[in-house]
């Protein structure tokens, strides 16, 4: 361990932050509404493929690399690569995964904002609509107020910040020590609580009966994205935890852990949010505003529906800002080491600049929603390129790094199997499955 090196207090206090970069708005707002785009559960067999199959492969190579290198991600793969005598510039791997967590917070901060907003309603008693058209209008207003937009987009980033200025240790460890598990026990209180209103039928049948006749490369890419964001591959956010991980720590067993409470939240988050669509008749296709159109229509259909919803808006704002926190660590770091600065000012420093283009986001929703690149409008460009294309391609460089350029030896002595029969078998699957895997889904889905 570097000298001054930043490093996790418990194992648990890893796989807690771990999981709460992993399980976020990713979970609970993006798995269902792509869920719902993409045709239901034929989708979720291939995104489940991908995120076991390709998704703790990669998870692994990235904690493998943020560990070895005891850095930041550009500095810390350009340390293994000096040490595999291969060229620096593979630190441009690093590069793009810090510009794709900084691409994705641009967004993310805006529907983060969303959330804390109608959390906001719900405390005040504002949130529940009488009909779908009734939050559909509602939602409409808020994507067509820029100022209400920012200010909670604002507030979001200043309370990542907050705990990211505290440290790893006292900032990031115990915030998510308390803040996931409510999430879990939130999710599962309502989840049982959707047994007993209705709607768990058709949403399991939903979830969990394939129709492979709405599938087709675009599928495969979607799943593969949303896998990736999902569970934090290549965004940073992994590799940058595995800095502070000490070598007693299995790299195997955390990313099996960490892919398993992530795939669990998600599919948890689709049997709390489809029994109560369905039960109510609303759309499953309703896109990006899925929860904040079609859930106060099922909060106000439901006796205590006002606490419920206001539970539910609660367990997001949580899975918000751990996933704020998560994105925002590796720029954080990035820039506390290329520029020299304290954990304090390098957090300045990135929510400084990360705010005017989240208020660019927010405007792509409404003042220049007639922006057209292309063709598409700037809100589907701000979205496409960082999770369609930028993701994926980190994936599969990461990959292809881990798999074919560095040396067996030093990706042996970091994972450290405790059963050395496994690491030909995870060395091959990265080799001859997951490498060109990832790069047939980006090709057929592009």
């Amino acid at each position: 361990m570097a000298a001054g090196q930043s490093v996790w207090g418990s194992r648990s206090g890893f796989i807690f932050a771990s999981v709460g970069f992993a399980v976020g708005l990713g979970n609970i707002w993006r798995f269902p509404y792509v869920t719902g785009e993409n045709g239901g559960s034929a989708f979720v067999l291939i995104y489940l493929a991908c995120a076991i199959g390709i998704g703790v492969p990669i998870l692994m190579a990235e904690l493998l690399l943020g560990r070895r290198g005891q850095k930041s991600p550009p500095f810390a793969i350009a340390a293994v690569a000096v040490e595999a005598g291969l060229s620096r510039r593979w630190s441009w791997v690093g590069n793009l995964t810090v510009l794709t967590a900084f691409s994705i917070l641009t967004s993310y901060a805006v529907v983060a904002g969303w959330v804390l907003y109608y959390f906001y309603l719900a405390l005040a008693g504002h949130m529940l609509a009488p009909s779908a058209s009734a939050a559909e209008a509602a939602f409409a207003g808020l994507m067509a107020d820029p100022l209400t937009l920012v200010f909670w987009g604002a507030v979001a980033l200043v309370g990542a910040a907050t705990i990211i200025a505290s440290g790893v240790q006292q900032g990031i460890e115990r915030a998510v020590k308390i803040l996931m598990p409510m999430l879990f026990a939130l999710l599962v209180a309502l989840m049982v609580f959707n047994i007993f209103v209705g709607g768990m039928p058709a949403a399991l049948n939903y979830l969990f009966t394939p129709d492979f006749s709405k599938v087709d490369g675009g599928t495969f890419l979607a799943a593969l994205s949303q896998a990736f964001f999902s569970i934090g591959v290549a965004m940073a956010g992994m590799m940058m935890f595995g800095a502070y991980l000490p070598k007693s720590i299995s790299i195997a067993r955390s990313a099996l852990i960490i892919v398993a409470a992530d795939t669990l939240v998600a599919l948890l988050a689709g049997l709390v949010i489809f029994p109560m669509v369905f039960h109510n008749g609303l759309d499953v296709a309703a896109g990006t505003g899925l929860i904040f159109q079609t859930l106060p229509v099922a909060f106000s259909r439901m006796d205590g529906g006002a606490i419920v919803g206001a539970a539910f808006f609660l367990l997001l704002c949580v899975a918000a800002v751990t996933s704020i926190v998560g994105l925002s660590e590796p720029v954080t770091g990035f820039l506390a080491e290329r520029l020299g600065l304290s954990r304090r000012r390098a957090t300045l420093v990135t929510f400084a600049a990360l705010f005017p283009f989240t208020v660019i986001s927010a405007l792509s929703y409404n003042n220049w929603s007639d922006v057209a690149i292309l063709g598409q409008s700037l809100a589907y460009w701000i979205d496409y390129l960082p999770n369609q294309v930028m993701l994926p391609v980190g994936g599969l460089l990461i990959a292809v790094l881990v798999a074919w350029r560095v040396p067996l030896w030093i990706s042996e002595n970091e994972l450290n199997f405790v059963a050395g029969r496994w690491f030909r078998p995870w060395s091959q699957l990265m080799r001859y499955v997951v490498a060109p895997a990832v790069f047939m889904i980006l090709l057929s889905g592009l």
